[in-house]
């Protein structure tokens, strides 16, 4: 809406009703606000008598008195984002929009409290019609899928691909980012997708992380969408935001039964990883540095951490970093790299075939695709304006497929025996356990040595193009989906745990023995 700037401790209000037992409504917003490294305020919209087995009664305070405490607010305090969650009537709804086209906060994200857990519709059908009217005026819609199908005024979506379909048409109806989120799905993985529309089309980044199996999931979708208001004011980016949210969301739901508040649905346990470590550190504001989706892939991550800090120190790294990196030496590495692609994407699509759920056989073959068609023509794209410098071949001599007629080094040929897998398990679904392992440091290392070689990108930067990589939000938003695939295989047996980690540790040597040979 207004204009975004990011800052270390965003200011974030809160525009929602009350949950006295404190798992919903701004009670929640207010915790994941905080959780999250914001300043929290509140105003609200309803007192609402509930517990965690249900709601008994409301009480809406006049609508002259709710543009009291909003205008009390603005009228004060700058803010940075705003979150909105239950509003109950037309008049709220009306109020609401009235004073954010007055106000015009920066940034503005709606979880459109309409459907209850039973299926039961929580609002009239005039209020159902003010909420739409307020769809024109946020930057990103949160519902769940009873939710999305209300705002279409149709059935719920029964498949993840359904629900896609849907959050496109409502993006495109009120030009505004919608988050799909697929918790109403049966399966062991937890589907997110964002959708963004972008000049005519869509971008739709979907993430994934492991189903938890816990009845505590009070408030989850107040939780999660405070939460990435916060961390928007603090990154800039929907996708940087999204995704560290549902690391967050992830910890939290994985820790709600150690709260034991009530004896129904109790709360998600918002500030789990706060008393356990402290604040987590966020990536950078060029929102490609992506978190581990859990605690088997963060203890995997920091056994990394030595090798990373080699690869970060490399000359050639160091060198694309701040453009003085000779472009010869580059020009081999692109044509190294060109032929580990090809390699690469053999080695994902064998994901995809051994891939034990159709969302992880779509993602592994679409990652294929991505890494032959739009990773390999930003190859040639650089060799043929660079041809006839540097030792590049000339335009002519640069093939459509700029891996033709290479031969791989020593240190290509040693990666991609390791990820072709020349003694492979018969067992396939350690084999699966494998490849993920053997696949991912490319999608991770690739993104948090990007997030800080990204930032230091700029206008007259020599290799600006393909820095620019690295901000790439789908690029981001594909990875931090493969994290969380990763988590899941982690939680598999011993063998198929042994067989990712040793299979991840091993590729992120050679990540660093590719940039080295370079």
């Amino acid at each position: 809406m207004g204009g975004v700037s990011v800052r270390d401790v965003p200011r974030i209000l809160s525009i929602a009703g009350t949950d006295p037992t404190g798992g919903a409504g701004i009670q929640a917003d207010l915790k994941s606000i905080a959780a999250n490294g914001g300043y929290g305020m509140a105003v609200v919209t309803a007192l609402v008598a509930q517990n965690t087995h249900g709601v008994r009664s409301v009480h809406t305070p006049p609508a002259a008195f709710l543009r009291e405490q909003l205008d009390a607010v603005s009228d004060d305090v700058v803010l940075d984002a705003v979150k909105i969650g239950m509003l109950g009537s037309a008049g709220v709804a009306r109020t609401v929009g009235a004073w954010l086209a007055d106000v015009r906060p920066p940034a503005v994200v709606l979880d459109p409290v309409m459907v209850a857990s039973s299926g039961d519709r929580l609002l009239s059908r005039d209020a159902e019609d003010a909420l739409r009217g307020l769809l024109h005026g946020v930057d990103l819609v949160t519902p769940n899928l009873p939710e999305l199908a209300a705002l279409l005024g149709e059935e719920p979506a029964r498949g993840w691909e359904q629900a896609l379909d849907q959050g496109r048409r409502l993006a495109g109806a009120y030009d505004t980012a919608v988050l799909v989120k697929g918790g109403h799905l049966a399966g062991a993985a937890a589907p997110d997708a964002l959708v963004m529309p972008d000049g005519g089309g869509f971008t739709v980044c979907e993430f994934s992380s492991v189903r938890v199996e816990t009845k505590n999931t009070h408030g989850t979708g107040c939780s999660l969408s405070s939460a990435v208001a916060t961390l928007f004011a603090r990154t800039g980016s929907w996708v940087a935001a999204l995704g560290a949210a549902k690391a967050w969301l992830q910890e939290a739901l994985e820790t709600a039964d150690l709260l034991e508040v009530g004896t129904g649905h109790g709360p998600v346990n918002h500030f789990a990883g706060l008393w356990r470590r402290g604040l987590a550190p966020l990536p950078v504001s060029s929102g490609t540095g992506v978190p581990p989706a859990g605690d088997r892939t963060a203890e995997l991550w920091s056994r990394t951490a030595g090798v990373r800090k080699e690869i970060a120190a490399l000359d050639f790294v160091r060198g694309l970093g701040d453009g003085t990196l000779d472009s010869a030496v580059f020009g081999r590495y692109l044509a190294q790299d060109a032929i580990y692609l090809r390699g690469y994407a053999r080695a994902l699509a064998r994901a995809s075939e051994l891939a034990p759920t159709l969302q992880e056989q779509l993602f592994w073959a679409e990652s294929a695709r991505g890494a032959l068609e739009a990773e390999l023509e930003l190859h040639r794209n650089w060799l043929h304006a660079n041809a006839g410098h540097g030792g590049v071949p000339g335009p002519r001599d640069v093939p459509a497929d700029p891996a033709e007629g290479l031969a791989p080094g020593p240190v290509t040929r040693g990666y991609l025996d390791h990820l072709l897998g020349t003694n492979r398990h018969r067992d396939d679904r350690l084999e699966y356990a494998r490849l993920v392992g053997a696949v991912l440091p490319c999608f991770w290392v690739y993104a948090d040595a990007g997030a800080e070689l990204a930032a230091g990108n700029h206008a007259s930067h020599p290799y600006r193009e393909w820095l620019d990589t690295y901000a790439d939000p789908a690029f981001a938003a594909a990875t931090v989906r493969a994290v969380g695939i990763l988590e899941g295989v982690l939680a598999g047996n011993e063998n198929q745990r042994r067989a990712a980690e040793e299979a991840f540790a091993q590729s992120v040597q050679w990540e660093h023995d590719f940039f080295a040979a370079g």
